[in-house]
C-alpha cells in the first residue's frame, strides 16, 4: 500500500525532530494534565462529600432558638415536605486544656443517650459511643483531638453552666456537619484552639438547665419537598421560642466552605490549561511550518512518484495528530497523580472518613478533543501550505532573502552595534511573523508565573488588612448570653487588660427586592479603635449614622449601592422589620458584614444596653494571667486571641502555597524551555549553512554561538515586557474566578512577584539555550557547506 512508505518516513521524521516533540508533547501534557487534574479533583469531591452526607444524614435544614420543650419536634416534623427532625442542645464553650496556657474554645453538641444521632451521625474513627451512665464522657472531632495528640481516656475540664466540669474522651470521630470546623468570623480553621465534642443530652441539658427542651433542630427533606416553604413554617413555628431564622444547608458554615473551595477549583479548571494549549499551539505552527519549510524537494519527490495532495496532508496531520495523542495520554497520566495529589491535600483541610478518588473520562475525553482542535488550529496553515504546494515549485531552489540594514542601523546606531549583533537583528527583522509569535510563546511562560504567585501577594495584603489595620485587639471575647453593660466594666478589671470596646450581634435578614441574605448584624462603638472598619483606602469608616455600612460582597449580593434602603427583620427580640438606608459600602475579604453603631442598634431593639462580647487589648508581658483568669470566668464562651489566629493564618497558607508555587514554576519552566528549545533548533536548522561559514572563516565557537544565542536572549528580554501584563490580566481573571461568598482574593500583585517570574523566565532560557549549544559543537562543517544541485 501507498502508505507505507510515509509510516516509514514519519517514524524517521519522529527520530530526527525527537528533542521537538518532546518539548510539543511535555507544554501539551501540561495542559492536559491541569484540566484532568482539576475535573476529577472535582469528580473525587464531589462523590466523596455526596457519599457522606447521604450515609451519615447530613440536614437540609437548620434552626437555632433559645429554649424550646421537646413536644415541639412533634409539630416540626408534622410540617409538610419534612422526612426526619432532630433536636439537640448546642452550647459553645472554653476549655481548660493542659498543654495550653491560653484557653481553646469549644462547640458542644448533645446526641442521643440510646444511640446514634437520626442526622448529623458520627463517624468513630477510634474509641466507642459515650455511656449516658457514666458522667462526663465525650466524643472529640478527629482534627481537634489529633492537634493536641488526644486518644480515649485523655481528659481536661470544661466550664458548663457556671461550674468547670472534668470531661474524658471516648472516642475520636468525623460528622457531616463539621468537614471544616471553623470557629465563628474566622478566615481559617485553627484545629488546636477550636474544635467539637459530642456529650449525652442528658448530660448537656442538666448542666445548662434544659431539661426537656432544646435549642437546635435540624430537618431532612422529601425529595422534591419546597425548601422556602419549609423554611417558612418552621420559623412560623420556633418564632415564639426565640428562634433565629431556619436556613438552609447552603448557609450553614462547613458545607459552604466546602462549596465555595469546589467552586474556585472549577474557576481555575479552566485559566491555566488554556495558557498551555495556546502555547502548544503556537508550536505545532511553528515546527510545522518550518517542517514543511525544509522538506519542499522531499513533498515534490512524493509527488512526482504519484502521491496525492491529500495524502501529503494526511501525512503532515498524522504528524501532528500523533503529537496530540501522546501529550494527551501523557497528560492524563500525569492528572491522575495529581488529582490524587490535591485530592487529599483538600482531605487535609476538609475532613472525610474515605475519599473517593474519581478519573473524570468524559472530560479526559473532551480534553484530548480540544488537545487535537488546538493543534489543527495550530498547525492548519503549514498542512494546507502543503496540500497547495505545486511540485514544479517545491523543486525550485528558494531565493535567497533579501539583505537590509535593520531599524538600529537606520537610526544611525550602526557604529554602535557589534557585527554579530547587526546579524543578529537582521535575522529578527527578516522573520517578523516568528519573531512575533516567539516572543508571544515566552511571555504566556512569564505570564503563567505571575499567575502562580501573585497569590501569595495578595494574600499577604489580606494578613496585612485583616490582622494588623482593621483588627488591633489582642483578644476577641465571646459571652455565653446577652450580657449587661457593667460586663464590660468586669472586663476592664480582669489582669493585664489595658483597654476594651464592646460588641453587640444580632441575627437579622436583610432584603432588597426579591433579593434577601441572612446575617449577623454587629454592633460597634461610632469611632471604634480595636476592631475598625476600613474604606479602599484603610481610612476610619465613621459608623455615627444611622445607616447600615455594608461590605462589598453583601451589597453585591442584595445589589445594592450607598443610598439604597433596604428591609431589615430582626431575628431576635420582637422580631419586627425597619427599613434601613445604606450608609457606606466598604472592602472586604471574608464573609459579608454588616454594621451599625450600637446606639441605632438599641433603639431599632427597643433594649437596654446590652453587649454579646468584647474587643480587648492586653499587656503581653501578663497574657498568661490573663488566660488562667479566663479559664475561671463562666460567662464567657468563645475566645479568640489575634497572634494564635495569625500564626495559624500563615502556618496554613505557607503549607498550601509552597508546594503550588513549585508546580507554577516547573509549569513555566516547561513552556519557556518548550519554546526557546523549539525556536533554537528551528533557528540552528535554518542557519546552519550561515554558522558554519563563519567558523570555517576562523570565529570560534563562543563567537559563533552568540549569533545563535543572542537572537534566544532577545527574544527572551522582549517577552519580559510583554508577559507582565498578560500576567496581570490572568491573576485579574483568577480574583474573578475565586471570588466566593465567604473569602475573596485581591488583585494586588507586588514588583517582586514580577522579578521573580523574570528569572525564572530567563533561568529556564538559559538552561533550554545551553542544551542546543551543544548541538552546535557537533555541527558537521562539510555536510552544512556542500551545495545542493
Amino acid at each position: 500500500m501507498r502508505v507505507k512508505p510515509l509510516h516509514r518516513l514519519l517514524i524517521v521524521d519522529l527520530r530526527h525532530m525527537w528533542g521537538q516533540a518532546l518539548a510539543i508533547c511535555a507544554v501539551l501534557a501540561c495542559g492536559v494534565g491541569t484540566y484532568v487534574m482539576a475535573t476529577s479533583t472535582i469528580r473525587s469531591l464531589d462523590a466523596t462529600r455526596e457519599s457522606y452526607y447521604r450515609d451519615y444524614y447530613f440536614a437540609h435544614a437548620f434552626v437555632d432558638l433559645v429554649r424550646a420543650p421537646n413536644e415541639l419536634a412533634l409539630r416540626l416534623a408534622d410540617i409538610p415536605g419534612v422526612a426526619r427532625v432532630q433536636t439537640r442542645v448546642v452550647k459553645d464553650v472554653i476549655l481548660d486544656v493542659p498543654d495550653m496556657a491560653e484557653p481553646a474554645s469549644c462547640r458542644l453538641v448533645s446526641i442521643s443517650d440510646e444511640s446514634q444521632p437520626k442526622l448529623n451521625r458520627i463517624y468513630l474513627r477510634g474509641g466507642r459511643l459515650t455511656n449516658p451512665q457514666q458522667r462526663g464522657e465525650v466524643i472529640a472531632s478527629d482534627t481537634f483531638a489529633s492537634a493536641h495528640g488526644w486518644q480515649p481516656g485523655d481528659q481536661f475540664q470544661v466550664i458548663m453552666g457556671g461550674r468547670k466540669q472534668p470531661l474524658t474522651i471516648v472516642g475520636i470521630a468525623l460528622s457531616p456537619e463539621y468537614i471544616y470546623a471553623v470557629q465563628p468570623g474566622q478566615l481559617l480553621s485553627d484545629d488546636r484552639r477550636f474544635g467539637v465534642l459530642w456529650m449525652p443530652y442528658q448530660q448537656m441539658a442538666a448542666a445548662f438547665n434544659m431539661e426537656g427542651a432544646f435549642n437546635n433542630a435540624t430537618f431532612t427533606l422529601h425529595p422534591g419537598a419546597s425548601l422556602p416553604q419549609v423554611l417558612f413554617y418552621v420559623d412560623q413555628l420556633t418564632e415564639s421560642y426565640g428562634g433565629r431564622g431556619a436556613y438552609s444547608r447552603d448557609d450553614q458554615m462547613s458545607h459552604r466552605r466546602v462549596a465555595d473551595e469546589m467552586h474556585q477549583l472549577r474557576g481555575m479548571a479552566f485559566v491555566t490549561p488554556s495558557i498551555f494549549l495556546a502555547v502548544s499551539a503556537f508550536l505545532f505552527n511553528i515546527v510545522l511550518s518550518r517542517m514543511v519549510h525544509h522538506q519542499q524537494e522531499q513533498i515534490a519527490v512524493l509527488r512526482a512518484f504519484g502521491y496525492t495532495r491529500w495524502e501529503i496532508g494526511g501525512y503532515y496531520l498524522s504528524f501532528l495528530l500523533l503529537l496530540t495523542l501522546f501529550g494527551a495520554v501523557a497528560g492524563c497520566i500525569l492528572g491522575v497523580s495529581l488529582s490524587r495529589w490535591v485530592t487529599d491535600l483538600y482531605a487535609y483541610f476538609f475532613k472525610f472518613p474515605l475519599v473517593s478518588y474519581q478519573f473524570a473520562k468524559d472530560q479526559a475525553a473532551l480534553a484530548l478533543v480540544i488537545s487535537g482542535l488546538a493543534a489543527l488550529a495550530g498547525g492548519f496553515s503549514a498542512v494546507r501550505r502543503a496540500i497547495r504546494l505545486q511540485p514544479a515549485v517545491a523543486m525550485r531552489p528558494e531565493a535567497p532573502p533579501s539583505s537590509h540594514a535593520s531599524l538600529l542601523e537606520r537610526l544611525g546606531l550602526r557604529r554602535l552595534l557589534s557585527p554579530v549583533m547587526r546579524i543578529i537583528l537582521r535575522r529578527l527583522e527578516r522573520n517578523p511573523r516568528a519573531t512575533i509569535l516567539s516572543t508571544l510563546g515566552m511571555a504566556l511562560g512569564v505570564a503563567v508565573m505571575v499567575l502562580g504567585t501573585f497569590t501569595e501577594d495578595a494574600i499577604n495584603h489580606v494578613i496585612n488588612f485583616q490582622f494588623q489595620l482593621t483588627q488591633r485587639q489582642d483578644v476577641l471575647l465571646a459571652y455565653n448570653e446577652k450580657l449587661a453593660a457593667s460586663a464590660l466594666h468586669d472586663v476592664h478589671h480582669l489582669p493585664a487588660v489595658t483597654s476594651a470596646e464592646p460588641f453587640r450581634v444580632v441575627p437579622v435578614r436583610i432584603r432588597h427586592g426579591n433579593r434577601a441574605h441572612r446575617i449577623s448584624l454587629i454592633a460597634l462603638e461610632s469611632r471604634p479603635q480595636l476592631f475598625r472598619v476600613l474604606d479602599d483606602r484603610a481610612r476610619l469608616v465613621d459608623l455615627s449614622g444611622p445607616g447600615l455600612t455594608v461590605s462589598k460582597k453583601l451589597a453585591e449580593i442584595l445589589n445594592v449601592q450607598a443610598g439604597d434602603d433596604v428591609r431589615i427583620e430582626l431575628m431576635e427580640g420582637r422580631r419586627e422589620h425597619y427599613l434601613a438606608r445604606i450608609g457606606y459600602v466598604f472592602p472586604d475579604y471574608m464573609d459579608p458584614a454588616a454594621y451599625v453603631n450600637r446606639t441605632e442598634l438599641r433603639r431599632l431593639l427597643k433594649e437596654n444596653e446590652l453587649h454579646s462580647g468584647a474587643f480587648v487589648s492586653i499587656d503581653r508581658k501578663r497574657e498568661e494571667e490573663f488566660y488562667a483568669t479566663l479559664k475561671q470566668t463562666p460567662n464567657v464562651a468563645g475566645v479568640t486571641i489575634k497572634r494564635a489566629a495569625l500564626q495559624n493564618y500563615n502556618d496554613t497558607i505557607a503549607a498550601s502555597l509552597r508546594p503550588i508555587r513549585i508546580i507554577n514554576a516547573s509549569f513555566a519552566f516547561v513552556i519557556a524551555f518548550g519554546v526557546i528549545y523549539n525556536c533554537a533548533l528551528i533557528t540552528l536548522a535554518e542557519q546552519s549553512r550561515d554558522l558554519a561559514t563563519l567558523r570555517v572563516m576562523g570565529f570560534n565557537r563562543w563567537e559563533v554561538s552568540t549569533v545563535l544565542l543572542g537572537e534566544l536572549a532577545l527574544i527572551t528580554v522582549a517577552a519580559i515586557p510583554v508577559g507582565l501584563p498578560i500576567g496581570y490580566l490572568f491573576a485579574y481573571l483568577a480574583t474573578m474566578a475565586l471570588d466566593t461568598e465567604t473569602h475573596r482574593i485581591p488583585l494586588v500583585v507586588n514588583n517582586a512577584t514580577y522579578a521573580y517570574s523574570a528569572v525564572v523566565i530567563l533561568l529556564s532560557a538559559a538552561v533550554s539555550s545551553l542544551i542546543v549549544r551543544r548541538l552546535l559543537d557537533k555541527l558537521d562543517l562539510i555536510s552544512v557547506l556542500k551545495v545542493k544541485q
